[in-house]
C-alpha cells in the first residue's frame, strides 16, 4: 500500500470520533490550501508517526469531498503502537503530515453489479465504495462479518442507506452467523464483481471462492500477507554502509533486530502487505514471506521486505 516517495500534505485533525468498540475515526482538514488532492474510492493515505512509524489507513469518506480526508483506526493490542499512538495521545487541532492518496484497491465503476465482502476494520475501504456507488445510482451488496454488533463500525450508517434490508447483511460472530462466500460467489449474476478486505482466512477463502472468475472481477486487500512472519532467527544481517553485523535471533524478525539496534528504517504494516519497509539485498538469499513483491521480484533477490521475511542464507546484506 505505502509508497515512500508519494508527495506529502500538511492536514490538521478537526475530529476525533469513536465508531465503535476500540476503533475511532480522525478527520483531517488541509491547513495552506484550500482543497485536498482528489481521491478515488479505495485509495489511502500514509500517515506519518512520531519516531519515524508510517501508518497507512484507507479513506472512508465520499470520494467527491475535496475538502476533508477521514480514516478510521482499530487499536491493535498485538500491533507495534500506531494503533495505541493514534487512540491515546493525538488531540483536535495537532497538526499530521501525510502522503497524497494512493489506491492499490480500486473500484469498477462500470460493474453491472457489486458484491463487498468485508471483516472488522476492512469495511473502511468498503464504506467509500458504497458512497461512490451510490452516487452513481449502481447495484451493490454488503456482507459485513464482526465479532460482535459493537464492533461494526458504520452499520448503523450504512443501515440508512435506502434499501438496506435487501443490501447490507451482518453477520455476527457471537450469533453464529458467518459468511458463505462461496455460495455468494456461486449465486451471483454473470458479470459482477467481488471486493474483499478482511483478516487472513476470510481473504484466502475469498481467493479459493473466487478461482473460477475471470481476474478483472475479482478484488481483494489484505491487512496481513498470507505466510506467517520469519523468527526463527539463527542468522546475520550485515549493514553494507557501516560493516555492522546483526544477529537475528529466534522469536525476533530482521525489523525487530534492525530496530533493537537503533538502525533508521521506515516501516508501516509490519505485516508485509504495504512496501514502506522495502529494503535493498546487496548479498544473501531471503526468505520472502510478504505479499507486495512480485513473484519475478521475490525470484531477483534483490529486495526484501524486512518486517516480515527472513533469510535463507546465514548472512544477508542489506542497502542500509
Amino acid at each position: 500500500m505505502s509508497q515512500p516517495n508519494a508527495e506529502r500534505l500538511d492536514v490538521r485533525l478537526v475530529q476525533i470520533r469513536l465508531e465503535a468498540d476500540d476503533v475511532a475515526s480522525y478527520e483531517f482538514r488541509p491547513i495552506d490550501v484550500p482543497m485536498l488532492p482528489a481521491f478515488e474510492a479505495g485509495a489511502h493515505i500514509d500517515l506519518h508517526l512520531p519516531e519515524n512509524r508510517v501508518r497507512s489507513y484507507s479513506l472512508l469518506n465520499d470520494p467527491h469531498e475535496r475538502h476533508r480526508y477521514v480514516i478510521a483506526v482499530q487499536r491493535e493490542a498485538s500491533g507495534r503502537g500506531g494503533s495505541a499512538w493514534m487512540h491515546n495521545t493525538p488531540r483536535v487541532g495537532d497538526r499530521f503530515t501525510i502522503s497524497a492518496p494512493l489506491n492499490d484497491f480500486p473500484l469498477n465503476e462500470q460493474a453491472k453489479n457489486s458484491v463487498f465482502i468485508c471483516g472488522g476494520i476492512g469495511i473502511t475501504p468498503v464504506v467509500s465504495m458504497i458512497r461512490r456507488l451510490e452516487r452513481l445510482g449502481a447495484k451493490w451488496q454488503l456482507h459485513f462479518a464482526a465479532r460482535h454488533r459493537a464492533r461494526a463500525a458504520y452499520a448503523e450508517e450504512l443501515a440508512l442507506l435506502p434499501e438496506s434490508d435487501n443490501r447490507v447483511k451482518l453477520h455476527l460472530e457471537s450469533d453464529g452467523a458467518r459468511v458463505d462466500i462461496r455460495r455468494l460467489v456461486s449465486d451471483a449474476p454473470a458479470g459482477t464483481h467481488f471486493y474483499c478486505c478482511g483478516p487472513r482466512g476470510m481473504v484466502d477463502d475469498f481467493i479459493a471462492s473466487c478461482a473460477d472468475l475471470p481476474q478483472e472481477q475479482v478484488h481483494f486487500e489484505r491487512f496481513a500477507a498470507a505466510s506467517d512472519s520469519a523468527t526463527e532467527g539463527g542468522f546475520d544481517i550485515v549493514l553494507q554502509k557501516s560493516g555492522k553485523r546483526i544477529p537475528v535471533q529466534p522469536g525476533k524478525t530482521i525489523l525487530d533486530a534492525l530496530l533493537d539496534q537503533g538502525v533508521d528504517v521506515q516501516y508501516a504494516c509490519c505485516a508485509g502487505v504495504c512496501g514502506t519497509c522495502r529494503t535493498g539485498v546487496v548479498d544473501g538469499v531471503p526468505d520472502h514471506r510478504d505479499d507486495f513483491l512480485t513473484d519475478e521480484e521475490k525470484a531477483g533477490n534483490t529486495a526484501v521486505m524486512v518486517c516480515c521475511s527472513g533469510a535463507s542464507s546465514k548472512t544477508l546484506v542489506l542497502d542500509l
